[in-house]
């Protein structure tokens, strides 16, 4: 695997008030981005989950600028306050004011579980600002209507654990309204479907992410 260069950081949010989002980055040691990849991460989960398997790493070697937040009360986010409670619709402008925040320009949203909740409006609110959309088994999927689904032309990739058989199946029936996607199962894999099998979930998005660049 190519050289990456890791850091972390902070992010100030107009809708998050005072305290900062804190998010980890990493990018291609040579030449520019190709692509911006946001990961965000479930309710026991933080963005350590995505350095500890390699997933930053794994993208931003693959060229791409790879950046995994907090979310709000969560990781090192805990002083955050969450803009929605957990199982509600947030706005829209959360992931809009973190883009411009860290200027990612249209970005790929991986969207894990308890995260749905914040990417789901964001994709509905502002289809324009995302480049494409990996959902894997994501809460609030049945929050958005038929009409709101068929509506978005955006290139997604829904991933899920065949043994989940809550999320992952309630998910899929609801996100296979989206026009344009494509389903990727991982054989044997729970809810967390990416701890279990890091290196069919890297192979899944990164041809994925290589079909969109």
């Amino acid at each position: 695997m190519c050289s990456v260069q890791m850091s972390d950081g902070s992010v100030r949010l107009e809708i998050c008030g005072d305290q900062p989002l804190y998010y980890r980055q990493a990018l291609p040691a040579l030449g520019s981005p190709k692509l911006c990849v946001l990961l965000l991460h479930g309710i026991r989960f933080s963005s350590q989950n995505w350095r500890d398997i390699g997933t930053l790493e794994a993208v931003a070697a693959a060229g791409h600028r790879a950046v995994a937040i907090d979310l709000p009360g969560l990781g090192q986010s805990k002083a955050v306050e969450a803009p929605a409670p957990v199982g509600q619709l947030a706005p829209g402008v959360f992931l809009r004011q973190l883009c411009e925040g860290l200027q990612t320009g249209p970005v790929v949203i991986i969207s894990p579980s308890l995260s749905g909740m914040y990417s789901l409006p964001f994709l509905c609110q502002h289809s324009e600002q995302v480049k494409a959309y990996i959902p894997v088994a994501p809460i609030c999927t049945e929050m958005i209507s038929a009409e709101q689904y068929s509506s978005i032309q955006t290139p997604t990739l829904i991933v899920y654990g065949d043994q989940d058989t809550q999320l992952g199946e309630v998910s899929l029936s609801n996100l296979s309204q989206l026009p344009n996607h494509k389903v990727v199962v991982m054989k044997g894999a729970g809810h967390p479907c990416y701890l279990d099998d890091p290196a069919t979930w890297h192979k899944a998005i990164l041809d994925f992410l290589q079909s969109l660049s």
